[in-house]
């Protein structure tokens, strides 16, 4: 009888409806699928990060939501988030409009893209036309990367 060997490389995929909870099912799920394959040294960040995104889209939107979560074979993990609003927000579009500006230290929003800004490694965003995937027809996709193993590590 052979052994099974997990894979280093796997994807989560989740549909969100437009719903104030969505920000919490994708902490909750970010958190399992990390938790069951032993990422617990990135899962903060990527459980915030995750959680704006989608706390975004459901702020800025009128639908639904998908969040892909992907295992890169050299242990970086990326997260995406598609909505079906075009705009691709700082920090993910193009310079000049490539940095977040600081919140007023008042302010009631306003800091969650600069926090992907300040702990992803790298994002990046674009937009999906009418060309895009049958069930994302339209709107914006936001990813981020977090992790990876260090050379001579």
């Amino acid at each position: 009888m052979g052994t099974v060997s997990l894979s280093d490389t796997w994807v989560y995929a989740l549909r969100l409806p437009h719903d104030p909870r969505a920000a919490r099912v994708a902490r909750m799920t970010v958190r399992a699928a990390l938790s069951s394959h032993g990422r617990q040294e990135i899962l903060d960040v990527i459980e915030l990060l995750t959680s704006e995104l989608i706390t975004n889209a459901y702020r800025h939107t009128n639908g639904a939501a998908s969040l892909r979560l992907t295992a890169l074979a050299d242990g970086r993990l990326r997260v995406g988030v598609w909505d079906s609003h075009p705009r691709i927000p700082a920090p993910f579009g193009e310079p000049p409009w490539d940095r977040v500006r600081l919140a007023a230290p008042d302010a009631e929003s306003g800091r969650g893209l600069r926090l992907v800004q300040e702990y992803a490694d790298s994002w990046g965003g674009w937009s999906i036309g009418d060309s895009g995937p049958v069930d994302h027809a339209a709107g914006k996709l936001l990813w981020f990367e977090v992790g990876g193993r260090k050379v001579g590590a």
